[in-house]
């Protein structure tokens, strides 16, 4: 995993939980290089879920929670270092869809060795679905950088998740749907 991850994530709790939880955190991950990390190195994934149980422990909020904030905030980042994916997007539907025919390929030509997820998109005019998969138990942070996007975007959208396979993280399904869609019609729509 890149170091970039990482640092975003120290960062984000210095910056919203004080330097006594980042220290905390770190401490209490016991990772192989103590927090030392770049945001060009590469890192074994096991050290992010490392430092989010230890981020849970010393803040009690529920992992889940903690990945999907995260996700938020790395969006955040990435809308600000990355302006370039944004130009000319006016929507969350237009946008999600770029994740793997435009953005991970430019990811891939920045950093050849990353492991990236891959992301499937189909979409109708009632609903948007895109299904995650990956190596790694990422799904939390898959659905916080969605919900980030739908609220950059400004859209009214309904996301629901479901997991699959075997329900570890490691994929899902997301179904956005129109706020004015009613709910059990878009449920109907997902099963099709």
């Amino acid at each position: 995993m890149k170091g970039i991850v990482f640092t975003e994530l120290i960062e984000m709790v210095e910056t919203n939980l004080g330097l006594e939880i980042a220290d905390r955190m770190i401490l209490n991950a016991n990772t192989p290089n103590q927090g030392a990390y770049t945001s060009v190195g590469t890192y074994d994934h096991m050290e992010l879920i490392r430092l989010v149980v230890a981020l849970s422990d010393a803040t009690q909020v529920p992992v889940p929670q903690l990945v999907q904030a995260f996700g938020k905030h790395l969006f955040g980042r990435f809308a600000e270092l990355y302006p370039q994916f944004f130009t000319g997007i006016d929507s969350t539907f237009e946008f999600l869809p770029l994740v793997e025919s435009f953005i991970h390929v430019e990811v891939q030509k920045l950093y050849p060795d990353a492991e990236l997820p891959t992301f499937r998109c189909e979409q109708t005019d009632e609903r948007f679905e895109m299904t995650y998969q990956s190596s790694h138990p990422f799904a939390d942070l898959a659905e916080g950088l969605i919900q980030a996007t739908v609220e950059h975007f400004g859209d009214e959208l309904k996301i629901r998740r479901t997991d699959l396979g075997e329900k570890n993280g490691t994929e899902a399904r997301f179904t956005l749907t129109p706020s004015s869609v009613p709910e059990s019609r878009a449920t109907q729509t997902c099963l099709n």
